[in-house]
């Protein structure tokens, strides 16, 4: 039993990152902690890690240790869950990455509902402007936007989505008219920023055969980091916005904003559920993934038909 609590402990100790984050976590003294390490360092008879109180840093065997033992605590999991009464109950760490609107909107109220009905799952949501590892920050679900790029993740569609070109009614009666998306260079674009350029680069698809793509270099008065205050820019006429569907539709539905150049398409931009390929993949974790597959449907509406598909496209 203590070596498991020790396994437990230095998993705790190596995703938080330091002796500092990890008495934070576990509600323990920093004295406490560093004690604790050192004793298990002693007990093994080697170094695990070399820290400070704001840094950790694994040594080549702080690494096995911790891969193995996560392996090792996997398993049991696993065994317990295929015992009796744990095949009826989800309990257990559930570790959830998602971006910062997203996850406000939709699964961070999803996984609220998921833990009410399941009191023995321990749930995390971390959000994050950019996707992190799942393997290297121990998250086991992330949701990721597009086509995973990683084939060693296994990936669930729970939304489609597209990118729709809007803005608000005033503005779109003072502007000339749009005809193709290489009018948007002269036009007062909202920049989505995720680097330091002062302009970005929108992608279009026209529906027919064959299809046709533009690429437009677009720049304009007001930019931010977060497509949620984008959005709001856009509803006080302040410039058009390439948002996505379902950012976007309650305002389209309700006359707040209105699509442009509805002929032409913004890119597929849909949202997968992503977990780690494994031999065994924990109930709580298909469990929850099958639960936002399941949810999403009645969050937002399914796209416009023009907006999903075109001519030869599949869903």
């Amino acid at each position: 039993m203590a070596q498991l609590d020790d396994l437990t402990f230095f998993q705790h100790l190596a995703h938080a990152g330091s002796l500092t984050a990890t008495a934070r976590a576990l509600g323990l003294s920093l004295s406490a902690v560093s004690k604790r390490l050192k004793q298990l360092e002693g007990r093994l008879g080697v170094e695990l890690a070399s820290r400070t109180t704001r840094r950790l840093t694994l040594t080549p065997e702080g690494e096995r240790y911790l891969a193995r033992g996560a392996a090792i605590l996997e398993e049991l999991l696993e065994l317990e869950e295929t015992l009796g009464e744990h095949q009826a109950e989800l309990s257990g760490p559930l570790r959830i990455n998602s971006t910062f609107g997203f996850g406000r909107r939709h699964v961070a109220p999803l996984l609220s509902a998921f833990c009410r009905d399941h009191p023995g799952i321990e749930g995390v949501l971390e959000l994050s402007s950019f996707p992190l590892s799942l393997g290297d920050q121990a998250f086991d679900i992330g949701i990721r936007v597009g086509e995973p790029p990683d084939s060693r993740l296994v990936a669930r569609r729970i939304l489609a989505n597209r990118r729709v070109l809007c803005a608000s009614p005033d503005l779109v009666a003072r502007l000339p008219r749009l005809s193709t998306p290489a009018d948007l260079a002269g036009r007062p674009c909202l920049l989505l920023r995720e680097n330091e350029s002062d302009f970005a680069v929108w992608r279009f698809q026209r529906r027919g055969r064959p299809a046709q793509e533009q690429a437009v270099k677009v720049a304009g008065p007001l930019a931010s980091n977060d497509g949620e205050v984008i959005v709001g820019l856009a509803l006080d006429g302040h410039g058009i916005a390439l948002r996505s569907w379902w950012d976007v539709h309650p305002h389209l539905a309700s006359g707040a904003l209105v699509e442009l150049l509805p002929e032409w398409r913004g890119v597929r931009a849909d949202f997968h559920a992503v977990y780690q390929q494994r031999r065994h993949v924990p109930a709580r974790i298909r469990a929850f993934v099958a639960y936002l597959e399941q949810e999403m449907v009645n969050r937002v509406p399914p796209l416009q038909p023009g907006l999903l598909t075109g001519s030869g496209e599949s869903p």
